[in-house]
């Protein structure tokens, strides 16, 4: 943790973000906080900017207009008076090293283990002993249900095993923020339920998350603040619960009326 960061500081600000490819503005006039602790789920059609968001958090995009902070440290740059100037890749490398992200597809690398998968970024980045880091590994397993998978390789699990695994990887840098970018979307419907349900422990756990799905029972019964987007702007946000029950925009009805 930061030295200055304290428990009122947002784990994530964002202020203003803007973000174009070419000439389409993916990101209009963004502006959000996540507290410790808070799971913050994103919803909308495909096409809103959910995922580019969320890649903006980690500064895997760059922005074109406003600021991001995780804790108390901008992302990606560093500010001199009113201009930004972008941080080297290795300084990037060393914020995303804090940050944990899951991504659609599984990223595992084929020709490693399950074991060696999870203590690669550790041992290299973090410089973690390697019975140490095995050790932690092993640990992460059992809590994603996958200790006896540890020798084999990600072609012989199934989708949602390779998912646990990719989870239990991110964990194992020990991040203080964890990103997940429609982490069930690739899976075959039977195997959605043991990723969420590794995702709902880690939310009890404490673990601060900001999650982008479709998984409306998920948003409503772990998330703790819902924003729906549409177009590259916040068209509504509040309790899950009650934005998925009531909204308040005819958007937001619309869009719901589609996946509920």
């Amino acid at each position: 943790m930061s030295t200055n960061a304290t428990a009122a500081t947002p784990m994530v600000r964002a202020e203003h973000i803007v973000k174009r490819f070419g000439s389409n503005t993916v990101l209009k006039d963004i502006s959000l906080t996540v507290d410790r602790g808070q799971v913050l789920c994103l919803v909308g059609p495909s096409g809103s900017g959910k995922s580019t968001f969320l890649r903006c958090i980690n500064h895997l995009e760059t922005i074109d207009g406003g600021r991001m902070w995780v804790e108390d440290e901008l992302m990606g740059y560093r500010q001199r008076g009113d201009k930004l100037y972008e941080l080297a890749p290795q300084e990037v490398a060393q914020q995303r090293a804090d940050i944990g992200m899951v991504f659609q597809r599984f990223n595992l690398f084929p020709h490693m283990t399950v074991l060696e998968n999870i203590i690669e970024a550790p041992t290299r980045v973090k410089k973690v002993p390697r019975k140490q880091a095995i050790d932690e590994a092993h640990a992460l397993l059992r809590q994603v249900g996958l200790e006896h998978k540890a020798k084999s390789y990600p072609a012989h699990l199934s989708g949602g095993q390779q998912q646990r695994v990719a989870i239990a990887r991110a964990l194992a840098m020990k991040p203080k923020l964890m990103l997940f970018d429609e982490p069930t979307s690739a899976l075959d419907p039977e195997l959605v339920d043991e990723v969420l349900q590794v995702m709902k422990q880690l939310a009890e756990d404490g673990m601060t998350m900001v999650v982008v799905t479709h998984e409306m029972a998920f948003a409503r019964d772990v998330g703790d603040h819902l924003v729906f987007m549409a177009s590259g702007v916040v068209v509504e946000e509040g309790d899950p619960k009650e934005v998925l029950s009531n909204p308040q925009r005819e958007r937001t009805r619309a869009f719901l009326r589609r996946v509920l």
